[in-house]
């Protein structure tokens, strides 16, 4: 039963590896079978002879292709020299002769050899995996199961003493290792096209190694005849010679003794572990990988040793009390010469653009990074005073990527550790803390310790990112773009996030003019080095993704500067001043990051405004009407980002320009509609509901807002400025609907619309919003489509009608104009009058403008005094205003049909 469940799991495991490479190896069969064929029919020239081809390319060796047998006569074999191969200097899409093998005859018939081989070759796949590549695998499989089923079966029948079982598996393991060594030197080759994978002394050596792991262990682990030394020292041995005979073999045998190598300190216990001892064991077999792997630059086998030696690191970190500081540190420095030292020794691509970095120097980047993480971090660590050989580690890992550029992650690994550290030493304002035992915790679990050596080594990897981050980007600026932008973001990145914690845990967070004066340093050491970096690239003063970055965190560092050196409200003031400077840049250099650095500004302020629209805080804003910090607050960026566009439109004259431009008139929208609720609510800008005459101001900014999109967007076309105008449109239309009509109406609410005749709130309210609706529509005919401007109009129209009708009413009812005051017969007459004045008005504004909308708004206003008087007039009216009432009805009627018919007559006479 275990015997069967083994066999089944061994040949699952076989097909699905060999079911991955059969359809590659079977294509690459079929190409080599018909290249046979164009050669033997002599379309190409035949190969050079064997003596010939051996002597240029010295041990390399062309595969004759198997052929059908009436093709190849079979001739005597001369005596071969012994020739040695490897699985390195085998081709996979080659066969190598071998003493199996027969020379080639001249073909009977050439004229048909291509259709015959490559249908040959096509029948031969099955044949192929099946007698060669299968048989091979399965039978060294059997031959390693073989060995262990043998010594259980005498161990069962008790045929022999356990020392006697140990040394006969031990004996068959070497004469497996020097059997695959005697058919190697006796000049074997693989004789079949296509199964370099397939070779019989690799699978030999691998079934060996198999059964001596096994009874190294068994004889430690099962009979105790050794001591852990000499187990452990066993089986390492038996681990880096099998990793060596890779070297002749292949990576696959490689795999096995490394997987056996990192298994060992598993396999062997001892009562009292030795750091040192595991450690130098580890670092042996890492090194001896490494050359090995370099030899054959086999990057998965290098990426492997480097992840079990992390793997041991990290577990002795987190489970071994007391952990050893020198012992950690002596194999993270091994990891880090292994990976500098050895494989990425003499590598002639590491500045060339064809490589951005080595995929295999991730690994030891991250173990390395998290093993000096933990140091920093861990409460044990960090009370040993480890957070220095922490910094340490993160320093050395930027100076091996500067000295091998391929191995960038090792700059991604140390910044994020940095960062992770210094983030994490900032108290948490939101979440439950512990601060008992000096410590900082989350849900009990203690994250950092801040404390002077915190400060110190934030000061120190400030410099070696910002030093070698700049000095690298520029080295990289004109052949290696990613890696020099990479460089440059990181020698931004950390510096800044270092100072952001340490002014949030050591520092004054009202005002702090040490750690102000500490960012703008870094202004001037980013925007220098900027320009440092791009009279490197290629062209020069080009403006690339590594100077953005440098500039990028020149403005960020500026940020800072206001928040830690100024209160709210100067800070506010001068961060939108501050979007003037990159756009003045623009005179003398074309950066093309320099405009999105004031559009960067603008969401700056935008933000500030967002967590606090009274700039400095609802108790210190004076309730002065207009000359209060609203003013500069809202008004100072607005004219930054005015000039700003202006500048860069006469520069770059891109993206930018047009949010600038954007950016510009919602500051100045924002600027009146602040200082309007401000100045109506007596200094209070977060009371409840608006009041229609705020509202108002809201509606006529709104629409002066599309006002100016639209001219925007002739000016500089855009669709976001085209679809913005016509959004902001209908959203001052949803204004007038919803609040002036209807909510804020004062024949519903009753509001006070003031003692001035003329211009009071209805004014304010209906009459203005109407001229500005008209005034846009008739800007936007022929700009925008016809319904935005037909909108506009109707809503203008309507405006004016309400505006016309609340009058008469204020004129009868006073300051107070609410619908429950009733209605007088006088009132209820000067209505039906007024409407129809206003549709006769509307339709000769129609006629002159040529505005089919205006003309059917009068229509409807007609209609609806014409109900009015027979509906409500016939019954509510008595005497005299009854009359007169349906007399100027009739005579507005007639005169209506008398224009229209003369209207008609003229076009007409025009056609005709």
């Amino acid at each position: 039963m275990f015997e069967s469940l083994i066999g089944l799991v061994a040949i699952i495991a076989l097909f699905v590896i060999i079911s991955r490479q059969q359809s590659r190896i079977g294509l690459i069969e079929r190409e080599l079978g018909a290249l046979r064929s164009l050669v033997l029919s002599g379309a190409v020239s035949p190969a050079a002879k064997p003596s010939e081809q051996e002597a240029a390319e010295g041990e390399a060796y062309t595969a004759p292709v198997a052929a059908p047998a009436a093709d190849i006569a079979p001739a005597a074999i001369s005596e071969p020299a012994p020739v040695q191969a490897t699985e390195a200097e085998i081709p996979a899409a080659e066969s190598v002769p071998g003493p199996w093998s027969t020379p080639e005859a001249t073909p009977k018939t050439p004229e048909v050899l291509p259709a015959a081989v490559a249908k040959a070759a096509r029948q031969s796949d099955v044949e192929t995996a099946l007698g060669t590549r299968w048989a091979v695998w399965v039978g060294g499989i059997a031959l390693a199961l073989g060995g262990l089923f043998l010594i259980r079966y005498t161990i069962e029948a008790g045929i022999f003493g356990p020392g006697v079982r140990l040394t006969m598996a031990a004996v068959l393991g070497l004469v497996l290792v020097a059997a695959g060594e005697f058919i190697r030197r006796t000049g074997f080759k693989v004789p079949v096209q296509g199964v370099a994978g397939a070779y019989i002394p690799a699978v030999l050596t691998a079934a060996g190694a198999f059964i001596l792991f096994g009874t190294v262990y068994a004889a430690h682990g099962v009979y105790g005849f050794i001591g852990p030394a000499l187990a452990f020292m066993l089986l390492g041995a038996i681990g880096i010679a099998t990793i060596a005979a890779a070297l002749v073999h292949g990576q696959a045998l490689a795999g096995i003794g490394l997987v056996g190598a990192m298994v060992t300190p598993v396999l062997i216990a001892s009562q009292a572990p030795n750091p040192w001892a595991l450690f130098g064991y580890l670092a042996i077999v890492l090194a001896a990988t490494g050359v090995i792997a370099r030899m054959r630059d086999w990057k998965a086998l290098m990426a492997a040793a480097f992840f079990g030696t992390g793997i041991w690191t990290i577990l002795y970190m987190t489970d071994a009390p007391g952990a050893n500081l020198s012992a950690i540190l002596f194999i993270d420095t091994v990891t880090l010469a292994v990976l500098a030292l050895v494989w990425l020794s003499s590598r002639g691509d590491e500045t060339g653009p064809a490589r951005i970095f080595d995929w295999p120097s991730i690994v030891p980047g991250l173990f390395v990074a998290f093993s000096a993480l933990g140091l920093s971090v861990d409460p044990v660590f960090a009370a040993a005073g480890d957070a220095l050989p922490g910094a340490v580690l993160l320093m050395v890992m930027v100076a091996v990527a500067l000295y091998r550029p391929l191995a960038l992650p090792l700059l991604y690994a140390p910044g994020l550790a940095t960062v992770l550290i210094y983030l994490g030493i900032i108290p948490p304002t939101s979440i439950a803390s512990d601060f008992s035992s000096g410590a900082l915790g989350v849900d009990g679990m203690p994250l950092a310790t801040a404390n002077a050596l915190s400060l110190r080594l934030g000061i120190g990897l400030g410099v070696v990112f910002i030093a070698a981050g700049l000095w690298a980007a520029r080295r990289f600026a004109a052949s290696a773009q990613i890696r020099a932008a990479s460089w440059a973001a990181w020698g931004v990145i950390a510096p800044l996030v270092i100072l952001l914690a340490l002014w949030f845990t050591f520092g004054d967070l009202d005002r702090d003019f040490v750690y102000a004066a500490v960012a703008a340093l870094l202004v001037v050491v980013f925007a220098a080095g900027g320009e440092w970096i791009a009279r490197a690239e290629e062209p020069p003063l080009r403006g690339g993704v590594a100077v953005s970055f440098a500039l990028g965190g020149a403005a960020v560092a500026s940020l800072l500067m206001l928040h830690m050196a100024f209160g709210s409200g100067w800070t506010t003031t001068l961060l939108g001043a501050a979007a003037i400077v990159p756009a003045l840049a623009t005179r003398w250099r074309s950066y093309p990051v320099l405009g999105w650095i004031s559009v960067a500004a603008v969401i700056a302020v935008l933000g500030r405004v967002a967590f606090d629209p009274t700039i400095v805080g609802a108790e210190f804003l004076s309730t002065t009407p207009v000359f209060n910090w609203l003013l500069p607050g809202y008004g100072v960026p607005a004219l930054a980002f005015g000039f700003a566009a202006w500048q860069l439109a006469n520069t770059t004259d891109g993206r930018p320009r047009l949010a600038m431009e954007a950016a510009a008139a919602l500051f100045a929208l924002l600027t009146l509609a602040i200082l309007v609720r401000h100045a109506m609510h007596g200094g209070v800008i977060n009371s409840d509901a608006p009041t229609l005459a705020e509202q108002a101001i809201y509606t006529l900014i709104a629409i002066g807002a599309g006002a100016i999109l639209i001219a925007i967007d002739r000016r500089s076309p855009s669709s976001v400025l085209r679809y913005g105008s016509m959004a902001v449109g209908v959203v001052s239309v949803a204004f007038v609907v919803i609040q002036h009509f209807l909510v804020l109406n004062p024949l519903f609410t009753d509001e006070s619309t003031g003692r001035i005749p003329v211009f009071n709130l209805l004014f304010l309210a209906y009459l203005l919003p109407a001229v500005a609706a008209g005034g846009l529509a008739l800007y936007s005919r022929g700009k925008r489509p016809k319904w935005y401007s037909a909108m506009l109009a109707l809503v203008a129209a309507l405006l004016a009608f309400a505006y016309a009708t609340l009058s008469v009413r204020r004129l009868f009812k006073g300051e107070f104009i609410g619908l429950w005051s009733g209605l007088g017969q006088l009132e209820t007459y000067t209505y039906s009058a007024l409407w129809l004045v206003i549709g006769v008005a509307l339709l000769t504004a129609g006629v002159w403008l040529k505005s089919q909308v205006l003309r059917i708004a009068s229509a409807g206003l007609i209609a609806v005094a014409v109900l009015k008087v027979f509906l409500f007039d016939m019954s509510e009216l008595e005497g005299v205003l009854r009359a007169l009432s349906f007399i100027g009805l009739g005579a507005v009627l007639i005169g209506i049909g008398l224009f229209y018919q003369r209207l008609l007559t003229r076009a007409a006479k025009e056609k005709g």
